[in-house]
């Protein structure tokens, strides 16, 4: 006898609402419109014949039944999502599939992998560069290593690996070299200031740190990712900001310096799995990681 199931693309747009409590959030989570979640849940009601969801103000609130459906769609979910993340380790040889913004991995991971391989030997790497931040559901990956800051995804269980810490850098290059590198950090909310849309946030923060009013400074040119603003500050460009581990390797070789040091950010590095992933290999790399950072 066939099995009667609901319309599956309906049933996820409807568990993704109810356990963000709204439509919005749920069209972020699964990269749709707000119609079409709205108009997944209305084929749902309609399949059901029931309401799921009752205006309460300006929000939404569960029915009953809604109530109902919610578990139990959440308790498919996650067994599938566990069930079909086992099915794919198996697949691809045991390889773990490491997401990480495309910066991180040229500059911090890509250059360890040998002293990876020699600490870990047991662990096979697939590495995914990721732009544009990660789904709540790491949708692809067994782990993503990242930048970021609390609150995390309600789903992600989050391995903390070291403070973040950001700092201006600049080249010998630079026309004003001379004059900037002996100067108090004031000085730079008279430069043209390299940055990227990624972290619009990092120059104000660190201006904030120092004291100074970040309302003053004077954005310059600006790059879709960081590894092309270092490279626009190596070759004397401007002054950029980044991550003190990102820039290490050229702070080491002088073709960089950083005069004004690094400042707390607040946030950290994180290795994040979904909550319930078991897998001990994760485990291991945060431990080599928090090595790696500390040193």
């Amino acid at each position: 006898m066939p099995r009667s199931l609901p319309p599956l693309n309906a049933l996820r747009a409807f568990e993704a609402a109810a356990r963000l409590g709204s439509i919005s959030r749920a069209a972020g989570e699964l990269h749709v419109t707000h119609g079409a979640v709205s108009r997944q849940v209305r084929a749902l009601e309609d399949a059901l014949g029931a309401p799921l969801f009752e205006r309460e103000g300006r929000g939404l609130a569960l029915t009953a039944a809604g109530l109902r459906l919610r578990d139990a769609a959440g308790d498919a979910f996650a067994g599938l999502q566990a069930t079909w993340s086992a099915l794919r380790r198996d697949g691809r040889s045991t390889a773990l599939v490491l997401g990480c913004p495309g910066s991180l991995l040229a500059r911090w991971v890509i250059p360890r992998l040998e002293r990876l391989a020699i600490d870990l030997p047991d662990l096979k790497l697939h590495l995914s560069a990721q732009e544009g931040g990660f789904d709540a559901a790491l949708a692809g990956l067994d782990a993503a290593l990242l930048l970021g800051e609390a609150p995390w995804p309600a789903d992600w269980q989050v391995h903390a690996l070291a403070p973040e810490r950001i700092g201006p850098v600049l080249s010998p290059r630079h026309a004003r070299f001379d004059a900037l590198r002996d100067a108090p950090a004031a000085a730079l909310l008279q430069e043209p200031l390299l940055h990227t849309a990624s972290r619009p946030q990092a120059w104000p923060r660190w201006f904030a740190a120092q004291g100074l009013d970040a309302d003053s400074l004077r954005q310059g040119t600006g790059f879709d990712h960081l590894t092309y603003l270092l490279e626009a500050a190596a070759a004397g460009l401007g002054v950029a900001i980044a991550p003190r581990e990102l820039v290490q390797a050229d702070l080491d070789t002088g073709r960089l310096v950083a005069p004004w040091g690094f400042a707390d950010t607040g946030g950290q590095w994180a290795l994040c799995t979904v909550r319930g992933n078991s897998d001990p290999r994760i485990a291991a790399l945060a431990g080599w990681m928090r090595g790696e950072l500390g040193a």
